[in-house]
């Protein structure tokens, strides 16, 4: 019986699972008011049926799963011609929720034919009662027109203007008298922003009144009656009488300032998103920064040569002076960018790093100054160039000669007048960028040879420092190997291996062509190495010093040549024999005969001097 009672009740019946999101059970009124098949009843979601209330149906269950019971005649369903509006009572059957609903236009009509009905009844006395509350009404409604702040008027089914309020008026320059009657399109709406023609056939307003919806637009304009373009947003409600469409009523409100407020808005965001590119930028290379192991101001050592350094450092450092860093690799070039950075009023802010060798040649500039989305193939996001992020701090450009030509003049744009532009962007942006330049080149030599822009060598040479050689500051290296030694055991959580007076002998007789980067690198194998908890650096004394070619050829006839350019100039003519000879030492025309050597003499050379038969005879 009960069941029979929910199937045939008059009201649409739901019961609803809000935590599951589904339809439970539906009866005979539900299905015919929301146009479902039985079948389909528990397919459908709850949130589907309302999607375009969504909001609000969640506010709802949630007043009634608190309360108990609520009330609603905000809920409605998108039908496929106008909104069915819903007059809802619920009440909470944990854990489900039953929704008795009606067609809110249906009640309306029916609460209508039954006050006529009553009246109708009570006669004429009764009639002339109402009719002085209908008066009421609508001077009631008159006064609302005027108090409102949204601009408001009609249009009967011919486009023409049948009331307009107060706020409309004021918002359009137009009185009333002045377009009542006539066709508001024209008046109003005649033209896009741009001042493209808008025909009244593609008008909203007037296509409320021919297909019977609501049209929403948020971004349009009406034009003053000064001829200045208004931007609105407005809603288009047809008005219909006995079922027939005879016009549409239009509220409007003027978007100007908000609009105004959006494009800052929007400015603003982007603002804050380049900032956020930037800052997040910045904080990978303090990070780098951070993990980077270095001596803050220490440049470790004692020696003369490296007093003079530290000396030029302290000197120039606090400037804001250009700095050009010369040196060979490995003599620690960025640990001097370091120092100048940190005793600078620019340490607050980073230091970035750039190599300009590791840079491909075609995206320096990108490297360099950025670019923006679509300035080229694959460049599907923003990006902030190095000088960018350096702004306010210093940027150390690492193997300066061998930035391209034509990118010279752009970085010299930079040094000359702190601005640049991103690739594939107009917009001049400026910067305060300290430069530390650093090269392992002879710039005079490049500038000779017009590889390298004379004027821009002047601009990075404001203030030139030399890097020494470690050959040169040998008696830095007890003081480099103690450092290096407990940084290494640290890392690898090793003992501290001893070294001997003999084995430190060793190190300091060695030339070093690598410099302090090689240094290190033996330091960590040979501690990696290091039997009974010594250190040995004997195999330093056969490796004889990689005099290059230039230091051959400068010898004169009539000078001593060093023990280094002897052992070298005689691996050269080894590995020439045996490219000769394709790497055969014994027997006719093999290595040893062409050189008039025993061939276990050439053996017992090729051993020492660790040359690589194989590869001379592969390259």
């Amino acid at each position: 019986m009960q069941s029979l009672i929910f199937e045939q009740a008059p009201s649409a019946l739901l019961l609803v699972d809000p935590y599951n999101d589904c339809i439970r059970k539906a009866n005979v009124a539900a299905c015919d008011l929301f146009n479902i098949e039985t079948s389909q009843l528990h397919q459908i979601k709850v949130s589907a049926l309302f999607k375009a209330c969504l909001p609000m149906l969640h506010a709802f269950s949630e007043a009634i799963m608190v309360q108990g019971q609520a009330v609603s005649s905000e809920l409605y369903i998108q039908s496929k011609q106008n909104p069915l509006y819903l007059d809802i009572k619920a009440k909470y059957l944990e854990p489900y929720i039953l929704f008795s609903c009606e067609d809110s236009r249906s009640n309306f009509k029916y609460r209508a034919q039954a006050i006529a009905q009553s009246n109708y009844q009570a006669g004429l006395l009764n009639w002339k009662q109402n009719e002085s509350v209908f008066d009421e009404i609508e001077r009631h409604n008159q006064l609302l027109l005027s108090a409102v702040g949204d601009g408001i008027y009609g249009v009967d089914a011919n486009g023409c203007t049948t009331f307009v309020n107060q706020a409309a008026e004021q918002i359009l320059g137009w009185m009333k008298s002045e377009i009542t009657g006539k066709k508001i399109h024209n008046i109003i709406h005649h033209s896009h922003e741009t001042g493209a023609h808008y025909h009244a056939r593609h008008c909203p307003i007037y296509a409320s009144f021919r297909d019977g919806k609501v049209h929403f637009v948020d971004d349009e304009v009406f034009w003053h009656k000064s001829g200045s373009a208004i931007p609105v947003e407005y809603t288009s409600t047809p008005v219909t009488d006995n079922g027939e469409l005879v016009g549409a009523v239009v509220v409007f409100r003027d978007i100007t300032e908000r609009k105004k407020n959006q494009q800052k808005l929007l400015s603003a965001l982007d603002e804050i998103a380049s900032l956020k590119q930037k800052l997040e930028a910045e904080n990978a290379y303090l990070l780098e920064e951070l993990n980077a192991d270095f001596n803050h101001h220490q440049i470790i050592g004692q020696s003369a040569v490296l007093q003079r350094l530290v000396q030029q450092i302290e000197l120039v450092g606090p400037t804001a002076a250009n700095v050009l860093v010369i040196g060979e690799s490995g003599t620690g070039k960025e640990l001097i960018a370091r120092a100048l950075h940190e005793i600078s009023d620019r340490k607050s802010r980073p230091l970035i790093k750039v190599n300009c060798a590791a840079i491909p040649t075609e995206l320096f500039e990108s490297e360099f100054f950025g670019h923006i989305k679509g300035a080229f193939s694959g460049a599907i996001a923003e990006r902030v160039g190095r000088f960018e992020l350096a702004d306010g701090g210093t940027i150390f450009l690492d193997e300066i000669g061998e930035i391209p030509l034509q990118l010279q003049s752009k970085l010299l744009r930079v040094l000359q007048e702190q601005q640049f532009e991103r690739v594939g962007d107009s917009k001049t942006r400026n910067v305060d960028v300290r430069v530390i330049a650093a090269t392992n080149r002879d710039l005079k030599q490049l500038v000779a040879e017009n590889k390298f822009r004379e004027d821009l060598y002047f601009r990075l040479n404001v203030f030139p420092i030399d890097s020494p050689p470690l050959r040169e500051r040998l008696d830095d290296i007890p003081v480099l190997l103690a450092h290096f030694i407990n940084k290494v055991c640290s890392r690898l959580n090793q003992p501290k291996p001893s070294i001997s007076k003999a084995q430190m002998q060793h190190l300091q007789s060695y030339r070093w062509p690598g410099n302090i980067r090689e240094l290190e690198n033996i330091i960590e194998r040979q501690v990696i190495l290091a039997k009974g908890g010594k250190l040995d650096f004997s195999f330093l004394v056969d490796k004889p010093e990689q005099v290059n070619s230039s230091q051959i050829s400068a010898v004169k006839p009539d000078e001593l040549m060093t023990n280094n350019q002897y052992q070298t100039l005689e691996i050269a003519n080894i590995e020439k024999a045996l490219k000769q000879s394709k790497g055969k030492i014994y027997g006719d025309n093999g290595a040893a005969e062409l050189l008039g050597l025993k061939p276990t003499t050439l053996a017992s050379k090729i051993k020492k001097y660790r040359i690589d038969k194989k590869a001379l005879v592969s390259s």
